[in-house]
């Protein structure tokens, strides 16, 4: 894959992860937990409905974060492809397999060097 390819599809899941980020912030708020509660006030809620509506959004929330890891690893290989390093494995300076690339083209890195060196 060369490096016009590989902004095209990088660009194409950027934007594909920042519209589930946008629609993920959109569904959990700026509310703070208790208000994402459907009664009127907590003391009437069953402690399992409050620990379920917790899980929820806790779950909701490690989704987001790795979302968001997700777009800083895919901005950082565009940053890559601007500067000519993209390609270049960050750790050994060794060019990275092609169909490493293919398979993932925000990749950083070979995979298995460790069972190549002694």
């Amino acid at each position: 894959m060369d490096e016009q390819e590989a902004r095209r599809r990088l660009g194409e899941e950027r934007d594909r992860v920042s519209g589930l980020i946008d629609g993920l912030r959109a569904e959990l708020g700026d509310t703070p937990e208790n208000e994402e509660v459907g009664e009127l006030a907590a003391y009437d809620q069953h402690p399992a409905d409050l620990a379920s509506e917790t899980f929820e959004r806790e779950k909701d929330l490690s989704i987001l974060e790795g979302l968001e890891s997700t777009l800083a690893e895919i901005e950082a290989a565009l940053h890559r492809i601007d500067e000519g390093t993209w390609g270049t494995d960050e750790e050994t300076g060794e060019s990275i397999d092609p169909a490493r690339l293919e398979a993932n083209p925000a990749a950083r890195t070979n995979i298995g060097r460790d069972q190549r060196r002694p």
